[in-house]
């Protein structure tokens, strides 16, 4: 089997069955993950683009909230390093502990963004709705559906990612 890891991520989300819808999303994701990698010193930032864009690979698979575990796994039977799956993992509302994922029937995987590229995805996800870029307030009161406690550590996230990705001057 030839190496997937070299294939273009849209070639990868497209085989993977992810809608035009989807892809446009992950581009979206992409880009703005990006920008936050750019202004960030200690981010890797082809990791921050190659895990954006893939985010949602899972999206051909399960649209539910399975879609990131599923996502992840297929990267690792792909080849991909474990620090992109780990992106996929952990990139759903603000990251879920292996307790939230079992009480959300998923397996039990401790899937809360750790480094500094999976919290930069994370974030960019929460910032775009479909293509389109909203702001934290505008994606938490989409999110009012959510615990608590899920909306108020999407908060911590964006601050925290706010002020590693300082702006340049």
């Amino acid at each position: 089997m030839p190496d997937q890891t070299s294939r273009p991520p849209e070639d990868l989300l497209r085989d993977a069955g992810c809608s035009r819808k989807v892809i446009a999303h992950c581009k979206a994701v992409r880009d703005c993950a990006c920008e936050y990698a750019a202004r960030c010193p200690d981010a890797d930032y082809s990791l921050v683009e190659t895990g954006a864009m893939l985010h949602d690979i899972g999206r051909g698979i399960d649209h539910s909230i399975r879609h990131a575990q599923a996502g992840a796994d297929l990267l690792r039977s792909m080849g991909f390093p474990e620090r992109v799956a780990r992106i996929v993992e952990c990139h759903t509302g603000a990251g879920l502990t292996a307790g939230e994922c079992v009480e959300l029937g998923l397996d039990a995987r401790d899937c809360m963004p750790k480094t500094i590229e999976e919290k930069i995805v994370t974030h960019a996800d929460n910032l775009i709705a479909g293509s389109t870029r909203v702001t934290i307030e505008e994606s938490l009161a989409s999110a009012a559906h959510l615990p608590q406690k899920a909306r108020d550590r999407m908060l911590r996230l964006s601050q925290e990612v706010e002020a590693l990705c300082v702006s340049k001057k």
